[in-house]
């Protein structure tokens, strides 16, 4: 009797011991996956101080919600309408430049990988920005042609991509069909991978309220009424950038997919492109948030990047 007892005890020792290692073992796959910081470049070696100087405006004028100097124009206006008979709340940033690079990424920490995040009026104040939107969060996935600042970070084609030239032109393009280094010998300036595309030669894609970009554990759905960040072209140098709010009730519903590109198409962007959207979207501009993030309390959600203006 005493035999049989001491081979259960054994047995499940063995059951609890197995079961701690799987767990912990789980507990660090998820910890690589989300929370544990892998640097692969330390972005500071490839920034051209120089450059940055050189398009930093002596003299300027500015309010709450505009900037206007020789180089560049930013005007932002708050909209709000009725969606269905709930309140939606977007800020729209009409920006006209004279330079296509005077538009540039920042990283969080300044330091490219995964995991890596800073709130995005973090970023901005460190670089010195007038004006920033977060970004694609590319650290959340391993995959697409990430080029930023003319730099190539990575090169994994996955998705429909959105490329910024130097000349102040915007292409949404196909990952797989070119080369991250063609595209650099084309001039690309900033590449985007997360999407969908809203509207491409004046015309709002058809499916895009059914396009799901990642659907991997610990990501939110993109469709259905959320906030949403995006940015479109009117002409070479004239951006468009619309961040609208939601989940909040009684303050802002979110847009659908396809009302999201109409906003763009009505303000007639030749073309449109989604970036990250939900809790991470912001626009931020001369030192402060201007939209409410959904987060508590309104609160910024740290990101891994932010489209600025210098």
């Amino acid at each position: 009797m005493r035999h049989k007892l001491t081979k259960q005890f054994k047995i499940k020792i063995i059951i609890i011991t197995s079961i701690f290692v799987i767990v912990n073992i789980l507990a660090y796959i998820a910890a690589d996956r989300f929370l544990i910081e892998h640097v692969v470049v330390d972005v500071s070696e490839y920034e051209n101080s120089e450059d940055i100087i050189s398009q930093i405006d002596a003299e300027y004028t500015a309010t709450d919600l505009s900037y206007i100097s020789d180089t560049k124009s930013i005007m932002i206006s708050k909209v709000v309408v009725d969606n269905n008979g709930s309140q939606l709340v977007y800020f729209v940033a009409d920006v006209q430049l004279t330079e296509g690079t005077t538009l540039r990424s920042a990283f969080a920490k300044d330091k490219f990988g995964t995991n890596i995040t800073e709130v995005p009026s973090v970023i901005a104040e460190r670089k010195n920005a007038i004006f920033a939107v977060n970004g694609d969060y590319y650290g959340f996935r391993s995959n697409g042609i990430i080029i930023r600042n003319g730099v190539l970070y990575r090169n994994i084609p996955a998705r429909t991509g959105l490329a910024l030239y130097q000349d102040g032109s915007m292409n949404i393009y196909d990952e797989t069909l070119i080369t991250a280094e063609q595209m650099i010998e084309d001039g690309v300036w900033n590449t985007l991978s997360f999407g969908p595309a809203l509207i491409d030669n004046s015309a709002v894609i058809d499916g895009i309220n059914d396009i799901e970009i990642d659907t991997n554990f610990g990501n939110h759905s993109i469709q259905g009424y959320q906030p949403r960040t995006g940015l479109g072209i009117i002409d070479n140098n004239h951006f468009i950038f619309i961040v609208a709010d939601g989940r909040n009730t009684g303050y802002s519903t979110g847009v659908t997919m396809s009302q999201f590109a109409n906003l763009f198409l009505n303000l007639e962007c030749s073309s449109a492109y989604n970036l990250d959207g939900g809790g991470s979207s912001e626009m931020w501009f001369m030192g402060n948030v201007i939209n409410i993030p959904c987060n508590k309390n309104g609160a910024e959600r740290s990101t891994s990047d932010i489209l600025y203006i210098i």
